[in-house]
C-alpha cells in the first residue's frame, strides 16, 4: 500500500472478491462449530441441539438473502446501519450500528476466551487471560496493516479449520460400527436416569435455540465490505450465498460427530467440544488436528469481527454519529485504524471476565436485534423502491415469505432466551434503550442531515404520491 497524495480524499481500499467475502463470512461463524453451539445439548438434549442447528439454518438462510439484496443495494461501510439511514431513518439507524457493534465486539471476546482456555488445558502454566490479550492485539494488527491481506489470511486459515473437521469425521471412522464414532449408544439413558435425546421435552427445545444461532451468528457481516469489493453486485451474494452452504454442511457434521463421540452431560457444558470429541478417539494425531483446529477457528472468527466491527463504528463516526475522528482513514493502509484502536480495549474487557456463555448471550441478543431490523428494512425498502425502480446486485425470492419467517425466528428465539437468561435479556435491552434516548437528546444535534443520504436513488415512491 501506498500513500494518499495530500489533498486528495482518502477512501478504504477496493481490494476484495468472492472468495474474501466467503472466507470473512464463514471465517467468523466457523468458531461456532467449535464452541458455543453444544450448551444447545445442556437445555434440550441430542435431538434438541438438532432441532436447534436447523431451525437456526433456516432463520440464516432468511438473513442472508435479505442481507445480499440491502447489501448489493446499498455498497458502503457499515453495511446495515448505512441501509437503514437510507430506509428508516437514523435512529433506527444508530441503535442498528450498537447492534453491529456489540455482536462482533462479543463475538471476538468470546473468541479470545476459548483461545485462553484451550491453551491452559494443553499447558497449565499458561496464562489463560494473557492469551486473551494477545489474540485480540495481533487480530487488530492485522486489520490496521490492510483488508486485504487481512481476508487473504482470513481464508487460509478458515479453509485449514474447516478441514479439520472433515478430518475429525474421517478419524471417528463414522463407517464402522466398531469405529466410536455412533450415536446410538448416546441415546441410551442411564438405569433411572433422563433421556440424553430429550432431557426436558419441548420445552427444552426451546431454551436450546438459542445456542443454535452459534452455528451461523456473523454471517451478515459479509456486507460490511462491500464498500471495499472490486465488484459487490457480484462478490456479496456469491460470496455470501456458499458460505451459507459451506456452513450448513458442516453445522450438521459438528452436531454428528460431537454427540456421537463425548457424553451428553460433557457435550453441555464444554468449552472446545470438537476438541474433545477428538480427545474420545484416542488418536493423538487427531487430538492436535483439532487443538490447531480450534485455535485457528478463533483466530479467523476475531479477525473477521474486528473488521465487521471497525466497519461499522466507522461508518458511524463518518455520519458524526459518534465523534467524527472515528470516521478517519489510514493514510498509508487505507483501514479505519482509528475504529479498530478504539474498540481493542472494550473487547479485551469483556475477554478478560472468562464468562463465555454470558458474553455469547450478548452477541447473540444484539444479532437478533439485528435480524428483525434487516426484515423490517427489507418490507420497507420494497415498498419504497420497487423491483425496477433502482439497480439491485441481487434480488431476493419469495419476497416477502423470507422476511416474515426471519421475524417469527427472532421472536421464537427471544422466547428462548428469556426461559435462561432473562436478567441478559432485560440488561441488553436497557442498555440499547438508555443509548438511544442519549443519541436523541445529546448527539444528533451534531449530525449533518444533509450529508446522511449518499445513494443516488430516486424519489421513494410513497413520496411521490
Amino acid at each position: 500500500m501506498t500513500s494518499v497524495p495530500e489533498g486528495r480524499h482518502l477512501a478504504l481500499a477496493r481490494a476484495l472478491g468472492p472468495l474474501h467475502v466467503w472466507g470473512l463470512g464463514v471465517g467468523i461463524v466457523l468458531v461456532g462449530e467449535f464452541m458455543g453451539w453444544n450448551f444447545s445439548v445442556a437445555k434440550g438434549g441430542i435431538f434438541g441441539a438438532l432441532i436447534a442447528c436447523w431451525f437456526a439454518g433456516i432463520l440464516y438462510s432468511a438473513v442472508v438473502t435479505l442481507n445480499s439484496e440491502l447489501g448489493s443495494s446499498v455498497t458502503s461501510a457499515g453495511a446495515q446501519y448505512a441501509q437503514a439511514k437510507h430506509i428508516l431513518g437514523p435512529l433506527a439507524a444508530f441503535n442498528i450500528g450498537l447492534f453491529l457493534v456489540f455482536e462482533y465486539v462479543m463475538l471476538e471476546a468470546a473468541d479470545a476466551i476459548v483461545v485462553g482456555q484451550i491453551i491452559h488445558k494443553a499447558n497449565p502454566q499458561l496464562n489463560a487471560s494473557a492469551f486473551v490479550v494477545l489474540t485480540v492485539a495481533v487480530m487488530s494488527w492485522l486489520n490496521y496493516r490492510g483488508i486485504h491481506a487481512s481476508l487473504t489470511f482470513q481464508f487460509v486459515i478458515t479453509a485449514i479449520a474447516a478441514a479439520s473437521i472433515l478430518l475429525l469425521l474421517v478419524g471417528g471412522a463414522f463407517w464402522s460400527s466398531g469405529g466410536g464414532l455412533s450415536i446410538a449408544h448416546m441415546l441410551e439413558a442411564p438405569r433411572g436416569g433422563v433421556s440424553p435425546g430429550s432431557p426436558y421435552g419441548w420445552l427444552g427445545f426451546l431454551a436450546g435455540l438459542q445456542f443454535g444461532m452459534w452455528f451461523y451468528l456473523g454471517i451478515e457481516g459479509t456486507a460490511q465490505v462491500t464498500e471495499e469489493c472490486r465488484a459487490p453486485a457480484r462478490a456479496l451474494p456469491l460470496g455470501t450465498m456458499t458460505g451459507i452452504m459451506t456452513l450448513a454442511i458442516l453445522a450438521t457434521i459438528t452436531w454428528f460427530v460431537g454427540v456421537g463421540l463425548v457424553g451428553w452431560t460433557r457435550l453441555g457444558k464444554s468449552a472446545y467440544p470438537l476438541y474433545d470429541a477428538a480427545q474420545a478417539t484416542g488418536r493423538h494425531w487427531l487430538v492436535v488436528v483439532l487443538f490447531a483446529g480450534t485455535v485457528l477457528a478463533c483466530l479467523a472468527s476475531a479477525n473477521g469481527c474486528i473488521t465487521d466491527a471497525s466497519r461499522a463504528w466507522f461508518a458511524m463516526g463518518r455520519d458524526q454519529f459518534v465523534p467524527r475522528a472515528f470516521g478517519a482513514v489510514h493514510p498509508r493502509y487505507r483501514t479505519p485504524y482509528r475504529a479498530i484502536i478504539f474498540l481493542l480495549p472494550i473487547a479485551i474487557s469483556f475477554g478478560y471476565t472468562g464468562l463465555l456463555d454470558q458474553v455469547v448471550t450478548f452477541s447473540i441478543i444484539s444479532g437478533l436485534l439485528l435480524y428483525g431490523s434487516l426484515a423490517i428494512m427489507m418490507l420497507r425498502f420494497r415498498r419504497l423502491y420497487p423491483i425496477g425502480a433502482i439497480e439491485r446486485g441481487y434480488v431476493s425470492p419469495l419476497h416477502p415469505l423470507p422476511a416474515l419467517i426471519l421475524l417469527a425466528c427472532v421472536a421464537t428465539v427471544f422466547v428462548a432466551i428469556y426461559f435462561g437468561y432473562w436478567r441478559n435479556l432485560i440488561a441488553a435491552m436497557s442498555f440499547y434503550l438508555i443509548a438511544s434516548i442519549w443519541f436523541v437528546v445529546h448527539r444528533y444535534k451534531f449530525v449533518d442531515r444533509s450529508r446522511l443520504y449518499t445513494m443516488p436513488w430516486p424519489r421513494p415512491r410513497e413520496a411521490r404520491r
